[in-house]
């Protein structure tokens, strides 16, 4: 049985809290919050061993450089990448994403196209706008419907031997629709198509194994699943990335430089230039212990449970309407009061000690399809509890009776 209770008590920023009243963090979409074991490592890295890593004979830099790489070795385990060095440190998702299409500067020409989904963050848009400026590429998006999923027939009807990327997130962060990527991967390369999945949203609540589905890019972020900010990984199939041109130069990811000259390092060292964010990564180890132990089977099913109770007791408030309706959708409920600005009501919450986000959730075009200005959104992770779902559903009618 899962013991919420026990589980709390790893997390010390949950017994705090805020405006007199005890925090409910329900904005776990945008970054999770830390257990103390997380914190220990973090504490211990430069307690007892901060040094720069992969350069130094001294001590301390070996021993910073081998939890370093156990810390590549565990993502490597985690995701089920074929080698540790299709592995790719990372600041984050957007970084791993701006990675990958910079790269692709050098292979795309005119007349070639890519697809995103209507569904993607502004991480997830932008970077291939900028990428089709350059190369003259052009950009086609797969379109959603009321219920925040993605139009699969059109999909079909976009996708043409002139396809060379496909773009698209496992969730979406401001509905929490799951997203059919092991068609969309099956088709995109039925084209010769490549295929990135951006796995910020779905890395907290499953275990993607990157070669059952046969995904050629896969990038998530560390903060979204009990991690630190500041690091992620990118996870892309040998060949793939061999074919990139490095993202940065600098130091340690070069084999030789002169001034004629520069020969690039192997696979990992030639995208991660510069010192790396060392306890971060080492931390984003720990945190998918963590999380491991746990065991992402037990935290699907309580999520779940979550999203199932706060989904029946909001939907009973006259006047509140939920975006995202899919069958197939991960532990966030994006809502809006009618006739009340969402700000209004995030502000409201606050309040009352209830942490949500508002707004268009830096995924604009989907408010816009909705013809909205954002939403309220309330994200659930595994250390949430219906007790504090019942506090958010009576803060929600507080902030009606208020704002009405």
């Amino acid at each position: 049985m899962f013991k919420v209770d026990q589980i709390r008590k790893d997390f010390p920023i949950l017994s705090r809290q805020v405006n007199g009243k005890p925090l409910v963090y329900f904005d776990n979409a945008a970054t999770s919050q830390t257990p103390q074991q997380v914190i220990d490592v973090i504490v211990d890295y430069y307690s007892n061993y901060n040094a720069n890593i992969h350069r130094g004979v001294h001590a301390l830099s070996q021993e910073a450089t081998d939890v370093y790489e156990q810390a590549r070795h565990k993502i490597q385990a985690h995701f089920n990448a074929k080698h540790a060095h299709e592995i790719i440190f990372t600041s984050g998702t957007t970084h791993g994403i701006n990675l990958v299409a910079n790269g692709f500067s050098s292979i795309l020409k005119k007349g070639d196209e890519i697809i995103v989904s209507a569904l993607e963050h502004h991480s997830n848009i932008v970077p291939w706008q900028m990428l089709c400026k350059r190369t003259g590429a052009t950009l086609k998006v797969i379109p959603m419907n009321q219920a925040g999923e993605l139009e699969m027939d059109v999909f079909n009807e976009l996708l043409n031997q002139n396809t060379k990327l496909v773009f698209v997130n496992h969730i979406s962060n401001a509905l929490g629709t799951i997203n059919s990527i092991e068609y969309i991967i099956e088709k995109a390369h039925s084209v010769g198509a490549a295929v990135l999945v951006d796995g910020a949203q779905s890395c907290p609540h499953i275990k993607p194994d990157v070669q059952d589905l046969d995904v050629d890019f896969y990038v998530a972020s560390a903060h979204k699943m009990c991690g630190p900010t500041g690091v992620g990984m990118l996870y892309g199939k040998e060949e793939w990335l061999n074919k990139l041109p490095p993202y940065q130069g600098g130091g340690e990811m070069i084999a030789e430089v002169t001034f004629e000259k520069t020969t690039y390092a192997a696979l990992p060292h030639k995208f991660e230039a510069g010192t790396p964010n060392i306890c971060g990564g080492i931390a984003f180890g720990a945190a998918i212990d963590y999380m491991n132990a746990i065991g992402f089977d037990t935290i699907a099913t309580y999520e779940h449970e979550l999203l199932e109770y706060a989904t029946e007791k909001l939907s009973s408030i006259d006047g509140l309407k939920i975006y995202g309706t899919s069958k197939h959708k991960t532990s966030v409920i994006s809502f809006n009061l009618e006739g009340i600005h969402p700000y209004d009501v995030g502000t409201i919450l606050d309040k009352l000690g209830i942490a949500v986000r508002t707004g268009h959730h830096c995924a604009q075009p989907i408010m816009d399809y909705f013809k909205i200005p954002g939403t309220v959104r309330a994200s659930f992770a595994f250390y949430n509890t219906k007790v504090e779902i019942d506090a958010l559903v009576e803060g929600v009618i507080k902030a009606k009776m208020m704002l009405s």
